[in-house]
């Protein structure tokens, strides 16, 4: 890695934990930056991960009440179903080869951009749920529910683990799905299984040697100095620029990778 490759890969990982720490979507920046600087596809998405998982366990605090008023059992086993998806994902990814991955790429990419593109209206649309319910108020969960939600979990988690763009979203829904009400108690959930899946392929890619060591600890310092000035940022800058920006940044790059997998470029 030359140095101007490490400022690159500083600045994107800065932007991205920004991004993430205010509406999300810094793996639009982190993930391409890497391989545009040379590092290999399945290597890159696996780093990217690495990356910006701290960021995803410092929030974590943040819905800690609302985390705790979740039943044991619940936490238990949506958080065990996590993992295990996380590590299935995070395997399957690192037997994936280069090849395939390139052309998995881009509609991985679309995916994600579409999930984040359409999450506050499907946020909106819980959220209207829920309007009738006390903020603190304990959202009781039925055998049946947590059964079906843990069959969806698990599908999530896997895909989170391979990939990981949009899984907030989808976690999100399928709390929904679950019969969960109270939209803090459903963030704070979401949150923790979402560091749980991120958290299990993190430690994956680490044992299969899948993480590129010398960029990811430029990265991990970027993407910590741009989680702590994004909320800063955040109150100068209007949301609806800040997503826009997301939403732009994630079509050009599924466009981009569109068009390297064809060999155009």
């Amino acid at each position: 890695m030359t140095i101007l490759q490490g400022i690159i890969l500083f600045i994107a990982a800065a932007l991205g934990g920004a991004l993430n720490s205010v509406a999300g979507g810094g793996s639009f920046i982190t993930f391409p930056s890497l391989v545009f600087v040379g590092v290999l596809p399945v290597q890159a998405n696996a780093t990217s991960t690495v990356a910006l998982w701290p960021g995803s366990v410092a929030s974590v605090g943040a819905y800690r009440k609302e985390i705790l008023l979740q039943r044991r059992v619940v936490l238990l086993v949506l958080g065990i179903i996590g993992l295990v998806g996380g590590i299935a994902g995070a395997e399957l990814l690192v037997h994936t080869s280069q090849a395939t991955f390139v052309i998995l790429i881009p509609y991985l990419m679309l995916l994600a951009t579409v999930l984040f593109a359409f999450s506050k209206p499907i946020t909106t649309f819980i959220r209207g749920m829920s309007k009738r319910t006390p903020v603190m108020e304990h959202t009781p969960v039925s055998r049946r529910s947590l059964f079906i939600v843990s069959v969806i979990l698990l599908i999530i988690a896997v895909y989170g683990g391979y990939f990981g763009g949009g899984i907030g979203i989808m976690i999100l829904a399928s709390l929904g799905v679950m019969g969960m009400e109270n939209i803090h108690e459903m963030n704070g959930l979401k949150t923790f299984l979402q560091t749980c899946i991120n958290g299990a392929a993190v430690v994956t890619f680490i044992i299969l040697g899948a993480v590129a060591w010398l960029e990811v600890l430029v990265m991990i310092v970027g993407a910590i100095v741009g989680g702590f000035g994004g909320a800063y940022f955040a109150r100068k800058v209007d949301a609806r620029l800040i997503r826009g920006f997301v939403i732009v940044v994630g079509t050009s790059m599924t466009i981009y990778f569109f068009l390297r997998s064809i060999g155009i470029l």
